[in-house]
C-alpha cells in the first residue's frame, strides 16, 4: 500500500470511550485519522494483536488511562507501510513488533544504567500512545522488533508482551539452576513462562483456579498444578505471581523455601494482606515486583524464543470482536491466550 508522505490514513480502531466494568461496554469501535509517519517512526498495518489483561485493566479503570479515547494493544504483529525520516533499520513490508514499553528518554540515571523499564518518562504502548486494536498504528522505530518469516501472526504476537513480562518475571525470580519454580495463576504469560523454565532444567509446580489451565499445565510438562491457595508438593526455590489477587502474595511466600524469592509480575495488583515476618520474609525470603521491561529484555526472549519454538496456545477473535475477547477474559472463559486477526 503506497502512500504520500501528506497523506492522513483513516483506520478502524477501539477505543476506551468510557472505562468501567466490561458488561458496561466501555470500548467502542470507531474510525481515526492517523498520520503518515514522523521522524523515527515506522507506520504498521496490523496483522494480529494479543489481548492482555492489562488491556482489561485499562478498558476496567484499574489503570486510568493516559490518551483520551486510547486504543489498547501491545503485542502487535504487523508489516511496515512506510518509514518517517531518519528510520535505517526498517523498510516498507518488514515484518515487525511491537510491545509494550514504547520510549523512553534515554537520558536518566536508569535509562543510562541499562534500566530503561524504571524510566520516570517511560511510554507505553495501548497505554500512553495507541495501540493494536486497530487497522494501523505508528510506532517509535528504536522501540519495534524484528520478527522472522516462519511462525505464524498469532503465534508471534502474544510474545511481545505474555512472553517478554515471563522472561522478566522469571529473571526476577532468581531461580537456581535445576531449581523448584511455582507459578500461581496459569494465563498468557504463565504458559509461556513455564515452558521458558522447563527448557532450562526447571521443575515447575502451577497454582491455579481453573480446571483447564491446570490441564493444560500439565500437558506442557509441569510437575503438579493444584489449586490456587494450595501447597506446592515441594517447597519453592522461587515463585512468580501472575494473577492480580493480592490474597496469594502470603500464599506463595509461605510455599518458598529458605532464599526462595517471588516475583509479582502484574501491573495491578489488589490489596496485598498484612505479612507475618517469621512465616513470609524470615530466612531470607525475597519479595520483589516485577516493572515493565527493557528492550534487552525482549530481545534475549525472542532469541530464546526462536530456539525453544513455545507452543502458543491461541484463541483467535476477527479484530471486530474485541470486545467479546475482553469479556472472555475478564470472565475467564480463555485458556492460553486470545489474539485479535486483521481482516
Amino acid at each position: 500500500m503506497a502512500i504520500s508522505r501528506q497523506e492522513t490514513l483513516s483506520t478502524t480502531a477501539w477505543v476506551v470511550e468510557r472505562p468501567g466494568p466490561v458488561a458496561s461496554s466501555p470500548l467502542r469501535r470507531v474510525e481515526r485519522p492517523i498520520a503518515p509517519p514522523g521522524a523515527g517512526e515506522i507506520l504498521v498495518e496490523v496483522a494480529a494483536c494479543g489481548v492482555c489483561r492489562t488491556d482489561l485493566h485499562l478498558a476496567e479503570g484499574d489503570l486510568v488511562p493516559r490518551t483520551p479515547r486510547c486504543t489498547p494493544g501491545h503485542e502487535i504483529v504487523g508489516r511496515v507501510l512506510r518509514t518517517g525520516s531518519g528510520v535505517t533499520h526498517f523498510a516498507p513490508g518488514d515484518r515487525v513488533g511491537a510491545a509494550w514499553l514504547a520510549s523512553t528518554c534515554g537520558t536518566c540515571r536508569y535509562c543510562l544504567a541499562g534500566r530503561e523499564n524504571l524510566c520516570p518518562h517511560s511510554r507505553y504502548t495501548g497505554w500512553d500512545l495507541h495501540g493494536g486494536y486497530a487497522g494501523h498504528t505508528l510506532v517509535d522505530a528504536r522501540f519495534a522488533y524484528p520478527l522472522p518469516e516462519g511462525p505464524a501472526d498469532e503465534e508471534l504476537a502474544p510474545l511481545l508482551c505474555a512472553g517478554i513480562i515471563g522472561y522478566r518475571a522469571l529473571e526476577r525470580a532468581d531461580l537456581p539452576p535445576s531449581g523448584r519454580l511455582g507459578l500461581y495463576g496459569f494465563g498468557a504469560s504463565a504458559h509461556l513462562t513455564a515452558q521458558l523454565a522447563l527448557a532450562r532444567g526447571a521443575t515447575v509446580h502451577v497454582l491455579t483456579r481453573a480446571e483447564e489451565a491446570a490441564r493444560l499445565a500439565l500437558e506442557l510438562g509441569a510437575a503438579s498444578a493444584r489449586g490456587a491457595y494450595d501447597r506446592p508438593p515441594e517447597p519453592l526455590d522461587a515463585a512468580i505471581l501472575f494473577a492480580p489477587v493480592g490474597d496469594l502474595v502470603p500464599v506463595a511466600l509461605a510455599a518458598l523455601d529458605r532464599g526462595g524469592t517471588l516475583a509479582v509480575a502484574g501491573i495491578h495488583l489488589t490489596d496485598v494482606p498484612a505479612l507475618n515476618y517469621d512465616r513470609h520474609l524470615f530466612q531470607e525470603r525475597t519479595l520483589r515486583s516485577v516493572t515493565a521491561n527493557t528492550r534487552e529484555d525482549g530481545r534475549a526472549y525472542l532469541a530464546e524464543a526462536t530456539r525453544q519454538h513455545p507452543v502458543v496456545h491461541v484463541r483467535r477473535y476477527a479484530m471486530s470482536r474485541a470486545d467479546v475477547a475482553l469479556a472472555d477474559l475478564a470472565a475467564d472463559r480463555i485458556t492460553g491466550v486470545a489474539v485479535l486477526m486483521a481482516p
